[in-house]
């Protein structure tokens, strides 16, 4: 099948070929019905895709639309921790920040989420209360996703109990890598049971998937087993979420959309430091996917530190002058 450069050849055309109505039993049913169906996707072909998030990456916006631009990204950020050394008053004091990011400024939104580890999620939750802010918790052996299926159900369950209303897992890259596309499928529907009323968000970790190919594959991959959010990266592995990776998962759930009617969300984590990189982010949801997925509940950043510098743009708008990065607490 003729590689597709851009946006402009949708690979919602060969699914719905495949998979009329958008009911993918038929290609569910075996590890070579999937195979079959996820190498006769659309090739991705690297250079067009660069050449077009560079492009993206260079569009500017007006100072009215940039102030809205910045309340906005702060609206999508999941605000993360997770370190080893995390502890619970870290954790409150992080879910604290994470429910009035600015304590002198009250017109100042809070963020989509606290992302934690499983077994702080309680705090989370405890510290968040009625807010509105989620908890979401890692889960599946994170960040390797290296453990027994019963294990990783058990991790998700823990953390659903304690609290979390969103878990971010981790496919199996040595099962997907290896061609082994039933397994890592069933393996997410499983833990999308696991997760009872929680969302899920599916971590491909696409530093490790080799090809923007593998990333298009690994998403309808994830949205054909019933992931609410697909997600570019666990922020332990360098590259995490680019510009590239990121337009090509939009690209998936905009040719999911038209092939299903449903709409799944994109979270690119890991790297996203400054409001200017949010921006571009911001620029390539529009474009590529549409403003629908201008919404935390469809497109957020995993991020630690982007929130601060959010903020300090977002200072220099309004008064006209920048706060000093200690005039913001440390993430």
């Amino acid at each position: 099948m003729p590689t597709t450069p851009t946006t402009d050849a949708p690979a919602a055309t060969a699914a719905t070929g495949s998979a009329p109505g958008g009911d993918f039993s038929d290609v569910t049913r075996s590890d070579a019905s999937l195979r079959r169906f996820l190498h006769g996707l659309p090739g991705v072909d690297q250079v067009g895709a660069d050449a077009r998030a560079a492009s993206l990456g260079t569009r500017s916006i007006k100072t009215t639309a940039k102030a809205q631009a910045l309340d906005l990204a702060i609206r999508m950020v999941d605000l993360t921790t997770l370190e080893g050394a995390d502890t619970d008053g870290k954790v409150r004091a992080l879910a604290s920040k994470a429910v009035r990011p600015d304590p002198a400024d009250p017109t100042c939104p809070s963020v989509a989420a606290v992302c934690v580890y499983g077994d702080l999620a309680a705090t989370a939750r405890r510290t968040l209360g009625d807010s509105g802010v989620h908890v979401a918790a890692v889960a599946t052996a994170f960040p390797s996703g290296r453990a027994s299926r019963e294990i990783k159900l058990a991790d998700t369950r823990d953390a659903v109990a304690a609290g979390a209303d969103e878990i971010d897992m981790v496919i199996d890259r040595g099962a997907f890598l290896s061609g082994r596309y039933l397994e890592v499928f069933e393996e997410i529907v499983a833990v999308k049971e696991a997760c009872g009323p929680a969302h899920l968000k599916v971590i491909f970790e696409t530093g490790e998937l080799q090809t923007y190919d593998n990333v298009r594959r690994a998403s309808w991959l994830a949205m054909m087993a019933g992931g609410h959010f697909i997600k570019t990266s666990t922020g332990k592995t360098q590259p995490a979420a680019t510009l590239p990776v990121t337009m090509i998962m939009l690209e998936a759930v905009r040719d999911w959309r038209a092939a299903t009617g449903q709409m799944v969300g994109v979270k690119p984590a890991g790297g996203i430091r400054t409001a200017k990189d949010a921006i571009k982010y911001l620029v390539t949801v529009n474009e590529v996917a549409g403003p629908d997925w201008l919404d935390p509940d469809w497109f957020r950043f995993g991020a630690s530190t982007l929130l601060n510098d959010l903020l300090m743009q977002r200072t220099k708008m309004r008064t006209g002058r920048y706060s000093g990065p200690d005039y913001f607490t440390l993430d």
